[in-house]
């Protein structure tokens, strides 16, 4: 992915966090900025803009739900991952409820984080790219096609929005409950077998035999795997 003046926002008070973050993030060649405190973050956002911000919930002083509070009330348009050591379904909901796009649980992968960033830039600014490639993967998305090594794949409107969301959140395994959310979305009220009809079909045009390009976690639900 082209990433020229994408600019995040990292907010942590942990130092070795956003030294850690901002290396493996520069090096992905993204423009980044960092606060170690809530107040600098609020102004570092309506001076910096940044794309995403990756907030952490638990700080002195200006705890991260405040923060992303006052900045969905700045008016800037950024895209909020919020980082916690908790693993709890309030927590999430209550950062959710604020304005936050997505939740990452410490301790987790450098990749895991980037493909979330990843995601949260398609579904939120997809003006900053035309084509996108991803391994043997070209996205099109102001076209709507989606081509596997060169090749244009025939998919119907639902197989391309399935395609598109397994390829960018590719190494992270994906539920079939996330799945209908953001494919199918909130109002769907069929089986959830269908999803397993749609991979199906996926991998025969894929000539995906094997399952090494999506993956059947077994209990878990599928992962893509970028060749």
């Amino acid at each position: 992915m082209n990433v020229t003046a994408i600019r995040v926002l990292l907010v942590d008070d942990e130092k070795h966090i956003l030294q850690f973050l901002e290396m493996g993030l520069t090096n992905e060649g993204y423009e980044v900025k960092t606060a170690a405190e809530g107040m600098s973050a609020v102004t570092l956002v309506k001076e910096f803009k940044p794309h995403i911000t990756i907030l952490d919930v638990m700080m002195p002083g200006i705890g991260g739900f405040e923060v992303c509070k006052m900045i969905r009330k700045s008016g800037v348009q950024t895209s909020v991952i919020m980082l916690t050591a908790k693993d709890e379904v309030e927590d999430r909901v209550k950062g959710l409820s604020l304005g936050a796009d997505d939740y990452v649980v410490k301790p987790f992968s450098f990749e895991e984080l980037l493909a979330r960033i990843q995601a949260r830039l398609r579904n939120q600014f997809p003006d900053l790219f035309g084509e996108v490639v991803y391994g043997s993967f070209k996205i099109d998305d102001r076209r709507k096609e989606l081509f596997y090594q060169n090749t244009l794949l025939g998919l119907s409107p639902t197989e391309y929005e399935l395609l598109k969301y397994l390829i960018l959140n590719h190494g992270m395994v994906l539920s079939k409950l996330m799945i209908l959310d953001k494919v199918w979305g909130y109002t769907f009220q069929g089986e959830d077998n269908i999803v397993e009809v749609y991979i199906r079909a996926l991998r025969d045009k894929l000539q995906d035999k094997e399952h090494k390009l999506i993956r059947t976690i077994r209990g878990s639900g599928y992962r893509l795997d970028i060749q």
